[in-house]
């Protein structure tokens, strides 16, 4: 009679784990994906090694969103960038300061490493079409973005996700970055 009850207690543990472990996977599939950040592009913001929460299902776009993307490029990677302009915007540069401007006004962006150089390659004004978005690093002098010509605008169904919280951070993820109350 006590083999048995140890054998019933087995069984309700091991289906109970085997739920939950179920669940998870489940939440991770369909839900939440985990991505490491590869390269300096997303500094100060994120790191190279830094692994990131993402976000799948939510197909709404905005300024400051951090996304993971996986359009084929030049480059052949899976790009994490930051939402610049979305579709209908149009995007340009003020030269003399180095700073993005959206709609015609100027933007602060408290995230980036530094403001960015020009170079004669680079185009100054985009102008961003519907199911497009114009992505940058917040390390704009060493970033492969929607500026480069291997990357380009990007396709929205090429998102992966928004990255919802660095692992190992204790609130989440780009809280402090809307859109300016001058572009809503």
């Amino acid at each position: 009679m006590n083999n048995n009850k140890i054998i019933s207690a087995v069984y309700d543990f091991a289906s109970v784990l085997l739920t939950a472990v179920m669940v998870v996977c489940i939440i991770f599939t369909l839900f939440f994906k985990i991505s490491t950040v590869f390269g300096e592009s997303m500094e100060n913001t994120l790191h190279n090694g830094d692994n990131v929460l993402i976000q799948v299902i939510n197909p709404e776009f905005k300024y400051g969103d951090v996304v993971v993307i996986s359009q084929p490029n030049g480059y052949d990677k899976v790009l994490i960038k930051r939402v610049i302009g979305v579709g209908g915007q149009t995007v340009s540069f003020d030269e003399e300061s180095g700073k993005v401007v959206i709609d015609g006004a100027i933007v602060d962006e408290p995230f980036i490493k530094e403001n960015m150089e020009f170079t004669y390659s680079m185009t100054r004004t985009y102008v961003i079409p519907e199911g497009m978005l114009f992505v940058m690093g917040d390390n704009r002098n060493n970033s492969a973005d929607s500026r480069d010509m291997y990357v380009g605008l990007i396709d929205e169904r090429y998102v992966v996700g928004k990255v919802i919280y660095k692992v190992g951070d204790k609130e989440l993820f780009g809280k402090n970055f809307e859109m300016p109350d001058s572009l809503k």
